[in-house]
């Protein structure tokens, strides 16, 4: 008797629960949508939260209130997919560059939101509360167009960035994607993620760390400080990889870079170009803090700060469409 009441509340349960999203669906249809908060975060210049989002509506009867927005934001899913789709006819996938970055975006009051971690952060040099972003960018030294990203929440889902480096290099393949060379940072050079884009069979540039170990002579081992490499660049047999070139670029400040690819060709001139072409990513990263509102989230839910946070990127691809048609930054 016990067992047919349990099923009959739980069936009871399921018949409310399917009238509630009938009624959600059909009688009360959503009174926002995802391009009505995008277009929010394009005008807004200050705040940038659901109730502002709200104020920013028409005045009228049907009007969304913030509540509205933010069952928006919950009902977004956790993928990227919504950005591909937005994407995808605005980019070459067998031409241009992919570079690979990530960012802290600052929490530094949050004691109890979702996402923040102590981490990083090379705006201040120090150790902050924050989200850490990992975007993959592709560009054609015109557009910077946004193709993917991740969110480290290594208490949730267990991945390390360099997990989530690899899932979107697997996810660009899958997309079609056969770039001239793969960008980097130093963060992601390790031994794994080089013969992960050697298998792929594309070419990569990065920076290694000066204990990185290499054998320039055949004579063995030795951290890459202690090599004398040319202004030119060398070529040395980096530990568990094999064979690639290597530049040593010195700072006005005197700090020290270490610069590889597995191009053994690859002249100085090109490599600077290259590099130069790296630091579209931080004009990226510039243009969704500044303009974006990416960081102002003041949720605390996962879910939320992850639909703020798409919605953020493609507020940034809109600037830079608008950016490309009319030459203005």
């Amino acid at each position: 008797m016990q067992v047919t009441l349990k099923y009959d509340n739980l069936y009871n349960i399921i018949y409310i629960f399917k009238e509630k999203i009938f009624e959600l669906n059909e009688i009360n249809p959503a009174k926002c949508t995802e391009f009505d908060y995008i277009n929010f975060l394009v005008a807004s210049s200050r705040v940038f939260s659901c109730t502002e989002a709200s104020k920013c509506s028409f005045f009228n009867s049907t009007s969304p209130a913030h509540d509205s927005f933010t069952r928006l934001l919950r009902r977004q899913p956790p993928d990227t997919e919504s950005l591909w789709e937005e994407v995808k006819n605005l980019v070459n996938p067998k031409i241009g560059l992919l570079i690979i970055d990530d960012t802290t975006l600052d929490k530094p009051y949050s004691k109890h939101m979702d996402l923040v971690y102590r981490q990083w952060s090379g705006k201040h040099h120090q150790i902050v509360n924050g989200i850490n972003l990992e975007t993959v960018v592709w560009t054609n030294n015109e557009a910077i167009i946004p193709v993917d990203f991740r969110i480290y929440d290594i208490d949730t889902d267990r991945k390390t960035k360099n997990d989530h480096f690899l899932d979107m290099l697997n996810k660009a393949e899958e997309r079609g994607f056969k770039p001239e060379f793969v960008l980097f940072d130093t963060w992601y050079s390790s031994i794994k993620n080089l013969k992960e884009i050697r298998k792929k069979g594309w070419r990569w540039l990065t920076r290694l760390k000066k204990n990185r170990l290499v054998n320039p002579d055949n004579t063995g081992n030795v951290a890459i400080e202690l090599v004398t490499i040319p202004p030119e660049g060398m070529k040395v047999h980096l530990r568990e990889y094999g064979f690639i070139k290597v530049f040593r670029l010195v700072s006005k400040d005197g700090d020290t870079q270490y610069w590889a690819t597995n191009v053994l060709g690859m002249q100085e001139e090109e490599r600077k170009k290259l590099s130069k072409k790296a630091w579209k990513i931080e004009e990226y990263h510039r243009g969704i803090k500044q303009f974006c509102g990416i960081e102002r989230c003041q949720a605390r839910k996962n879910d939320v700060q992850r639909a703020h946070i798409m919605m953020a990127i493609r507020a940034f691809l809109r600037f830079e469409v608008h950016r490309i048609r009319t030459g203005i930054s």
